[in-house]
């Protein structure tokens, strides 16, 4: 399978290719830059691999919850390459992304995803890892206030993943998680196994519905 997946939720600007049983990627983590990068960074995956969009099965990207400016930058080039080239589109949850970069990095398989979500709360999710590698969401994706935050009642050990943990040093602690990597952000190349399971199962979506997910859908502004 060939999908090309993009992530510009958080810091990283992220694209992964995967081709077979091959993985190109570029990362670059200037966030200012990130509507600038990403196509090229694209462009160079596929030069690289010696492929045009024409051969690709689909196209991802990280459709949050993160930065709302970054998952639009994600979601627009997604759907412009998607349109353009004829693609089915797989929109990922970054927070499964997260609990995929911290079975990556650490091997754990029972990960509460948390991220920062500003005006004292978190977007989080738990997430339970298949033996291929592949997220489970054991609940909901929510956005909560930290004390409100518990991991899912049953056998195992949690383990605690995002920049959530960050925020709330103490998060980690009050909650009795196992361990705790408040450093794990999920890049593009951890979209592409639930991608891959998304375009196998015919989960996909047409260009048009490649939308964002904020999770937080109303912001007050007031013109500062």
């Amino acid at each position: 399978m060939k999908i090309l997946a993009l992530d510009t939720a958080a810091n990283a600007c992220s694209v992964a290719l995967q081709a077979g049983e091959d993985v190109i990627e570029r990362i670059e983590t200037q966030p200012r830059r990130h509507a600038a990068a990403l196509l090229p960074m694209a462009e160079a995956c596929l030069a690289d691999a010696g492929l045009t969009l024409k051969d690709l099965d689909a196209v991802a990207f990280g459709r949050g919850p993160g930065s709302f400016t970054g998952l639009r930058i994600a979601a627009s080039v997604a759907q412009g390459i998607a349109f353009g080239a004829g693609l089915p589109v797989a929109p990922v949850s970054n927070l499964a992304a997260a609990a995929v970069a911290a079975w990556r990095k650490h091997g754990w398989r029972q990960v509460l995803a948390a991220f920062d979500a500003r005006m004292d709360e978190l977007y989080a999710a738990a997430y339970r890892i298949d033996d291929a590698g592949l997220p489970a969401l054991s609940g909901a994706e929510q956005l909560v206030v930290p004390a409100a935050l518990a991991p899912p009642a049953g056998v195992g050990a949690w383990f605690g993943a995002g920049s959530g943990f960050a925020a709330w040093d103490e998060l980690a602690g009050r909650l009795g998680l196992a361990g705790c990597d408040p450093l794990v952000e999920p890049v593009a190349r951890d979209l592409l196994g639930p991608a891959a399971a998304m375009v196998a199962a015919g989960r996909t979506v047409s260009a048009d519905q490649a939308l964002p997910v904020y999770l937080r859908e109303q912001v007050a502004w007031q013109g500062r």
